[in-house]
């Protein structure tokens, strides 16, 4: 089946990409979870005002991405949450919490799509977060996670 990608799929595209999937892994999870919509003649024409919006919000070339890396790599970002006793936390630390942190350390807008958190974090502690800045560089830095008073 031939699709093409609304949104960023790890391991299999970015947004505006023509890819070639199972038909099953498309009609059932990609669809409608809205990640992609069918190719068609017609959907070509969407790829470049995608590709265009992306191109916005992008780093714009590798120099740039060492530059937000180099950035990151130096900064330590704090959150606060709730937790209860022994340090677990009501709920979890989501990606878009995350970004919102690392703009209020002083750090660059992220994208939370891009962010790769070290599985769930449910407890207080540190954490190394990961995210792909452009298909050649990564970063990381590292997430103190804190109870809120």
């Amino acid at each position: 089946m031939k699709i093409i990608l609304k949104q960023e799929v790890s391991g299999l595209g970015t947004p505006g990409d023509v890819v070639e999937v199972k038909d099953g892994y498309g009609r059932n999870y990609l669809l409608p979870q809205g990640y992609a919509i069918p190719w068609t003649k017609g959907g070509e024409k969407q790829i470049a005002t995608i590709k265009r919006a992306r191109g916005a919000r992008e780093i714009r070339d590798l120099g740039h991405a060492n530059e937000v890396k180099a950035q990151l790599e130096n900064l330590t970002v704090k959150l606060a949450v709730r937790a209860g006793e022994g340090g677990r936390l009501y709920g979890s630390v989501t990606p878009a919490e995350v970004a919102d942190a690392v703009q209020k350390a002083g750090g660059p807008a992220l994208d939370k799509r891009r962010l790769e958190l070290p599985g769930h974090v449910k407890s207080v502690g540190d954490y190394k977060v990961q995210i792909k800045l452009h298909p050649e560089v990564a970063a990381s830095f590292t997430l103190k996670v804190t109870a809120a008073k």
